[in-house]
């Protein structure tokens, strides 16, 4: 399927590995050339290698979106934009007394705060192009896990952000919406799935054992994530705007 991304530019944040990179490759391999951005320089130079060697035009920007500086750097140094995805930031597991308030900070200065404040640097330029801003959430914003309670608490502000947004962006032919992904087969979900096992099943060796409960017996892969943002940045998908999909399996 063409989904007529051919000649587009995508900015891509946290696409060294896991879904941004996955997403990188859907977007390439649909036309786009693509920007991709992250902390390890190392991690994101051997991303930009494997983009390049699919015939993928990439470019590797390397910056910690936590700070402000160097989301100046980004917006400065990645050009034109059509397609914005925000996916940088992991916010830990623990409960309300088990995560400290700077590893909470830290957290959602990275995730929420950076999906906020690279939204706000780029928009003028998407809204120029008629774009498309696409936010990786996190199914915890709907399931309000009370041991995820940091990362369900950012995951509901950035939905009600897609949300908020969508209502008037319309009006600039800018589209937002958001993907809210369950387990993905991704180191984060695996250090993620390391300390449930560790908690509850008294081994973090036995991590795989948590999935059996899933639909269809799996994660999903990051791959199946890339294609969805594929398809909601593309004309295909241009009427969709403030809205959330959950790909999840069926869990929520």
């Amino acid at each position: 399927m063409d989904l007529k991304l051919t000649g587009k530019r995508a900015l891509i944040t946290g696409a060294s590995k896991g879904i941004g990179l996955a997403a990188a490759f859907s977007l390439g391999r649909e036309g786009c050339d693509v920007v991709i951005a992250a902390r390890s320089s190392d991690a994101l130079t051997r991303a930009e290698s494997e983009l390049r060697d699919a015939g993928i035009t990439a470019t590797a920007i390397a910056c910690d979106l936590s700070r402000e500086e160097a989301q100046d750097t980004l917006s400065a140094q990645c050009g034109e934009v059509d397609i914005l995805v925000n996916n940088a930031g992991a916010i830990p597991p623990g409960s309300l007394q088990e995560l400290d308030m700077q590893r909470w900070r830290t957290a959602w200065d990275l995730k929420v705060f950076g999906y906020i404040a690279l939204t706000r640097k780029l928009y003028q330029r998407i809204a120029r192009n008629k774009g498309v801003i696409v936010n990786i959430i996190g199914a915890g914003g709907e399931r309000f896990p009370p041991d995820y309670i940091a990362g369900a608490a950012g995951n509901a502000a950035l939905m009600a952000f897609v949300k908020a947004l969508g209502r008037s962006s319309c009006r600039d032919g800018v589209r937002v919406v958001g993907i809210n992904p369950g387990y993905v087969q991704t180191d984060r979900v695996r250090v993620m799935m390391q300390a449930v096992a560790e908690k509850d099943l008294g081994s973090a060796d036995r991590w795989e054992e948590l999935f059996a409960h899933l639909p269809f017996g799996r994660a999903a892969k990051a791959e199946e994530i890339g294609d969805a943002v594929a398809f909601l940045a593309s004309p295909l998908s241009g009427y969709t705007s403030g809205t959330i999909l959950t790909i999840d399996g069926g869990h929520v």
